[in-house]
């Protein structure tokens, strides 16, 4: 009886999208994101995925800046100009050419807006001619061509405006938007003027779908052809069907519990500290994530540059959390949970479940606490709540997957979570001043030995301080249709890939 109701739930929300039968020649693209609206900053991340939009600035595989629509640049002696010199023969997909004055106005539009050109320490940006952007800083900032990839600095057609708000969503890439029904869907084609190569696909569809369950069950059915991000459990019940291939890659992505450092029960190191202690995280991550990723220090080894070796891991000793909460001043009440004051050791934990794992990480977190005498309260939401909550201060905990490639190179996030003040996605009530230093020096040094010390002391003081405690490095999982060939995952997930795929003849 389930099976037939999800059934009928499930024909319920295709006949609402775009079409979806995975025969009609179009690429039906299924994940859980929603669209924001047509604001880049809210939802940049997709456009750029579907191949609509470009950037000044690309990634490869490794991270490394690579030209984009920017072929080439340079950077004077005193590292305060930077000139950019754009492709030429490029076209916007409304035809008009891409320019210097183009990519000056989607640019400081850009920066004036939520994302992490406005944290660059830009002073202006300027065309020379038709083909040249210059942008002048105020201060050396070696990771200003990593910003320049981020989603939000993609370059638009003047037409996309009126004023400062975005109408239209006009871009370079080689698939042009068709159709847009936030928060759900979309549908692009290929763009025939494209300036780079050509993909074969001709049409796709992207369509937000919040169930991981919902999403397994199109990739098995066949009403989706390429699937991402997969729930443990249907990762293991797809695994034996010959009706999807799967694919997973490490990410540069971390599971972290987001601590209120400011909150009276935990501004002490050695709660927090207590904390981590209290979680098993090989058992977390086999039981639950069902690969072996336990984090034993914020970034993955995937991340070299970041990772350092040489540190000391994150243990798993409940013993020692018990005696750090007992040096604190609590003592279990009758109900086996910790009391100080009158008052029990209990918080809320906000989580969301756009990422399937969360939820049941949530869960397992309540129990291992509970053997340390903390009782947690989960509030499962939407992951819009982390920020609301961080930013009225009433935010305790918060498990959440946290990307460190928003930009290509980590730093960009680095300072948007852990700068002064902290950020909605790291510290809160949080500050280090030999960590902040080593932020700002990582800014300016081209030195590779002298940068990499400064990253392992970043990364130890946040290991040693806990604003927040990693739990697992993370595997995205993509299923897609073995009538696609050439799907892959990028590991930036800066693409889904559009432009290498193609139907199997």
């Amino acid at each position: 009886m389930f099976r037939n109701i999800f059934a009928a739930s499930l024909a319920l929300l295709l006949a609402g999208a775009a079409p979806t039968m995975a025969d009609d020649g179009v690429v039906d693209i299924v994940a859980p994101f929603e669209i924001g609206g047509l604001d880049p900053s809210k939802s940049g991340d997709i456009f750029l995925r579907m191949g609509i939009v470009e950037t000044l600035v690309e990634a490869d595989k490794d991270g490394n800046p690579v030209p984009a629509l920017a072929k080439s640049w340079t950077v004077s002696e005193d590292g305060l100009t930077w000139r950019f010199e754009l492709q030429s023969g490029v076209t916007f997909q409304d035809g008009t050419a891409l320019t210097a004055e183009a990519v000056v106005t989607a640019l400081k539009i850009a920066k004036d807006k939520a994302g992490l050109l406005s944290k660059a320490p830009i002073g202006d940006i300027k065309a020379e001619g038709e083909g040249t952007v210059v942008v002048s800083l105020s201060k050396p900032f070696v990771p200003l061509l990593a910003f320049l990839a981020e989603n939000r600095a993609q370059i638009l057609a003047p037409a996309s405006y009126e004023g400062a708000d975005v109408k239209a969503i006009i871009g370079t890439g080689p698939f042009k938007l068709t159709k847009i029904e936030p928060p759900q869907s979309l549908a692009v084609e290929r763009f025939a003027d494209y300036w780079g190569d050509k993909p074969e696909i001709e049409k796709a569809t992207y369509l937000s779908v919040s169930r991981a369950e919902t999403r397994a069950l199109m990739a098995e059915s066949g009403d989706a052809d390429y699937v991402f991000n997969l729930d443990p459990a249907s990762r293991t019940r797809l695994s034996k069907s010959d009706k999807v291939v799967l694919q997973s890659v490490s990410i540069p992505r971390s599971v972290l519990l987001k601590v209120n450092a400011g909150h009276p029960f935990l501004a002490d190191v050695k709660a927090r500290e207590a904390l981590s202690l209290a979680i098993d995280r090989e058992g977390l991550a086999v039981a639950i994530l069902r690969y072996p990723a336990a984090a034993t220090q914020l970034f993955p080894p995937s991340l070299k540059i970041w990772h350092n070796a040489d540190l000391a891991p994150l243990g798993y000793d409940v013993d020692k959390a018990k005696a750090l909460l007992a040096e604190l001043g609590w003592t279990a009440g009758a109900d086996g949970i910790l009391q100080k004051d009158g008052k029990p050791f209990a918080l809320t934990l906000t989580t969301y479940p756009d990422r399937p794992e969360l939820p049941l990480i949530a869960a397992v977190l309540q129990d291992q606490l509970k053997e340390i005498g903390v009782a947690l309260t989960i509030n499962s939401t939407n992951s819009s709540e982390i920020p609301a909550k961080h930013q009225d201060g009433s935010l305790e905990l918060a498990l959440m997957a946290r990307n460190f490639a928003l930009v290509p190179d980590p730093i960009g996030t680095m300072l948007s979570d852990y700068g002064p003040g902290g950020g909605d996605w790291g510290a809160m009530n949080w500050t280090n001043a030999g960590f902040e230093q080593a932020l700002d020096d990582l800014t300016r040094v081209t030195d590779p030995a002298e940068g990499e010390a400064l990253r392992h002391q970043a990364v130890a003081a946040i290991q040693a301080e806990l604003p927040v405690i990693p739990l697992a490095w993370y595997q995205q999982t993509v299923a897609f249709s073995p009538k696609l060939e050439g799907a892959a995952i990028d590991p930036f997930e800066r693409s889904f890939g559009l432009q290498t795929m193609r139907w199997a003849k």
